[in-house]
């Protein structure tokens, strides 16, 4: 029964931070995530928590569309490059007025952690928390920059499990690699400016680089498309081994920055309060889609975490049922022992209804010991397990963590597994014959 109770507890507590990590982790502190066409809930895992694979890319210039004009030009100054009417508005910067946009580039891995190459405004403008009111903090350091005098574009963040995990530092400098293996490494190398703290969510285990050094890295360029077919082409060089003007090692080596043309995003973290519309506008566009990150994980927690959650809480709720037929045994095997003692206590007095309360007594009490020693065992050791739970999740459990209102029903079922333990034991004693066991 110790077990079954301590089991039963255990998983109310894994569901528990299963439960709020999600719904911690769907407070991401913006509305919509745009990618391109395919699957929403991959775009999700791949953007939120840095699993799966990306989706196909999108263009820089579409990124560029929700920039108003005078982004657009300071972009378009900045990078160079083709842009159709630079000077004009973004076909959704009406409905980021009020908001911000951060694009997000993936793909590459420092160790088996993912690198996420993006903007300083993921730090200076996003913010995590159950409410969404906890801005970014660093442990040590600061967020990187998008140009540097000391380091130019090759800056980097770590979150703090990549940190601890490959114990790095302020001032080291990390490469990413293609795929988690690390079979084609960068030589290029970014240095740690920024160690965050923990914030129990995908972020603790991430390493953010500038984006503007990522794009100079080798292969990072867009390659050139057919616009009828969408397919790649492929350039042939007279002399392989020399960079070309315009690719990234050359214009890394000049300290250039990537034209526009040359540029892909894989994600665009938008936060508006018109997300609703423009999510319903975008997804009618060929070429991308606009997913809530919220509703994502909210389908997610109903579609496939509650049943299992329900399938693990009836495996231990088994148990229980099996602990209740043992203790139905044990008591019922021990009657043909215990008939002379009966038949004393009838002799001396006692009623048929007090044996029979007094052995369903001593079910319940079975039930109800073994049920406090798992209790107390499984919450013992949810806060044993507190200091990893929440450097992992950001959800603190403690002893008196209790799940309402599932727990509040332990008692009475355990009592009501005692009754029905006991209730066949207890009419055999019930029917003792006095005479004959004495």
């Amino acid at each position: 029964m110790a077990l079954g109770v301590g089991l039963t507890v255990m998983v109310m507590s894994i569901s528990g931070v299963v439960t709020k990590s999600l719904e911690r982790n769907g407070n991401v502190g913006y509305n919509l995530i745009i990618g391109s066409k395919g699957s929403s809930t991959q775009l999700v895992f791949n953007s939120v928590y840095y699993l799966s694979s990306p989706v196909e890319n999108l263009k820089y210039s579409y990124f560029l569309e929700f920039l108003p004009g005078n982004g657009r030009q300071e972009q378009f100054a900045k990078l160079g490059g083709n842009l159709k009417d630079p000077e004009r508005s973004g076909k959704y910067a009406m409905f980021t007025s009020n908001g911000f946009v951060i694009p997000m580039c993936l793909g590459d891995y420092v160790g088996r952690f993912r690198a996420v190459a993006t903007t300083p405004d993921f730090f200076n403008l996003l913010k995590h928390g159950d409410r969404n009111e906890d801005p970014y903090t660093f442990r040590e350091g600061r967020n990187f920059v998008e140009e540097s005098p000391e380091h130019s574009f090759f800056e980097a963040v770590l979150g703090s499990e990549v940190a601890a995990e490959m114990e790095l530092k302020i001032g080291d400098t990390i490469q990413a690699s293609h795929g988690a293996s690390g079979d084609f490494v960068h030589e290029q190398g970014f240095t740690v400016v920024g160690i965050l703290d923990a914030t129990g969510t995908p972020n603790d285990r991430a390493a953010f680089i500038n984006m503007e050094g990522f794009y100079l890295l080798e292969d990072h360029a867009a390659p050139e498309r057919d616009e009828e077919s969408g397919l790649e082409k492929r350039v042939t060089k007279s002399d392989p081994s020399a960079p070309a003007e315009d690719s990234p090692a050359a214009m890394a080596s000049a300290r250039k920055r990537l034209p526009i043309d040359k540029r892909e995003v894989t994600a665009i973290l938008l936060r508006s309060d018109f997300a609703m519309g423009m999510q319903k506008q975008i997804n009618k566009t060929p070429s991308a889609q606009a997913v809530s990150p919220i509703q994502e994980i909210a389908s997610l927690l109903q579609m496939f975490i509650q049943p299992i959650q329900w399938a693990l809480l009836t495996l231990t709720l088994l148990v229980c049922v099996v602990s209740a037929v043992s203790i139905l045994v044990s008591i019922y095997n021990s009657m043909s022992e215990r008939t002379r003692d009966i038949a004393v206590m009838r002799a001396l007095g006692a009623s048929r209804d007090t044996v029979l309360i007094v052995i369903l007594f001593e079910a319940c009490i079975i039930a109800i010991v073994g049920g406090a020693i798992g209790w107390v065992g499984g919450h013992a050791l949810a806060a044993w397990a507190s200091p990893l739970v929440e450097a992992r999740t950001g959800v603190k459990l403690s002893f008196f963590s209790i799940h309402y209102p599932n727990e509040l029903w332990i008692i009475p079922s355990l009592i009501l597994t005692g009754i029905l333990a006991g209730i066949i034991p207890a009419l055999v004693a019930y029917r003792t014959d006095v005479s004959k066991s004495l």
